[in-house]
């Protein structure tokens, strides 16, 4: 998994290789929303894309992480099915619901089932490289999200074309980067993290605490400002060691949010002395997420090998998924 991660940069590139050269049939449909259909890893990167198109997209944007779909699914939905694998059952069921009630769809996957159905019924699709664990994945399939919305006319900005200088600015930042996510790790080690951040960096809070789960093998939780002011620090009333705070800042943050993340920061050091803070390096938006996402994945794998553990294994997900296909 640390050799993955130390690749992300090079994924990067190759996921606006595919960008370019895709290729999809756009009619002439005005739609009147998106819904995006994944989970896991392949999920994520609809919940981050969301959080950065949100000011931007033309029509209403939601994300599904269910075997059900919302009931204004009609022939004016563009349904975006994501699934590294392919093979994903919840959203092979949306599919084929989305299907059903007449959305356009375009799919993103690596193979598997939703490939094949793609292909036989003449839908959309960009395929991605297989072989990666789907949460290792998540540049791939990020990057052609992106790419739908820009390709069917969605959103104004130029997201992907500005992907390629994040990349280098990783590359470029690489021994900080590392410095910073070894310092963290250290912290983090036996404690349970609390992720925050401002409600437009959720997605990437989502992503971190997803990435501590499974190539960590530690629980956590996070919370979103301004949000979290209006409940859950409240609960910050007894001093308690074993929790360790995460706030990922970035400058783009709303000016009062920053004011509330320092506020709230001190009410946190009066109860846990271990508090980092991580600040997103870049010049927009795209360049802001990816290193953060970056960075966090950096620290979930080096807290695992302090840890002496696999960060690749998920056997329990495993055996959850045979269990369900005996049903």
């Amino acid at each position: 998994m640390k050799d993955l991660v130390n690749s992300f940069p090079e994924q990067l590139r190759t996921a606006v290789e595919i960008s370019l050269n895709s290729n999809l049939n756009i009619g002439d449909t005005e739609f009147q929303n998106v819904l995006i259909n994944g989970l896991g890893g392949s999920g994520i990167g609809a919940t981050i894309v969301v959080g950065i198109v949100s000011g931007d997209a033309k029509v209403p944007v939601s994300v599904n992480k269910s075997y059900a779909i919302p009931s204004f699914v009609n022939n004016k939905t563009l349904a975006i099915i994501c699934s590294y694998s392919g093979n994903t059952e919840e959203t092979i069921e949306s599919f084929e619901k989305c299907k059903a009630k007449g959305a356009e769809i375009v799919c993103i996957a690596s193979g598997g089932k939703i490939l094949e159905m793609a292909k036989s019924n003449n839908i959309n699709y960009i395929e991605i490289p297989g072989g990666y664990p789907p949460r290792a994945a998540f540049g791939l399939s990020f990057i052609q999200l992106l790419t739908v919305f820009e390709k069917y006319n969605l959103v104004t900005e130029s997201y992907v074309s500005k992907v390629s200088n994040a990349s280098k600015l990783l590359v470029d930042n690489k021994e900080f980067i590392i410095k910073i996510a070894e310092d963290a790790a250290n912290k983090l080690l036996g404690k349970i993290p609390v992720i925050y951040s401002s409600s437009e960096n959720e997605g990437v809070s989502i992503r971190f605490r997803q990435q501590i789960n499974e190539n960590s093998k530690m629980l956590c939780w996070h919370h979103v400002l301004p949000e979290m002011n209006h409940n859950e620090l409240v609960g910050w009333r007894t001093k308690n060691e074993d929790l360790a705070v995460v706030m990922l800042k970035n400058e783009r943050d709303y000016i009062r949010t920053k004011e509330r993340m320092a506020f709230s920061q001190n009410v946190f050091s009066k109860y846990t002395s271990t508090i980092i803070e991580i600040d997103a390096l870049g010049s927009n938006q795209i360049e802001n997420t990816i290193y953060l996402i970056h960075i966090t994945d950096w620290i979930s794998v080096l807290l695992a090998d302090k840890k002496n553990i696999d960060a690749t294994e998920v056997g329990v997900i495993v055996d959850l998924k045979s269990r369900l296909s005996e049903l």
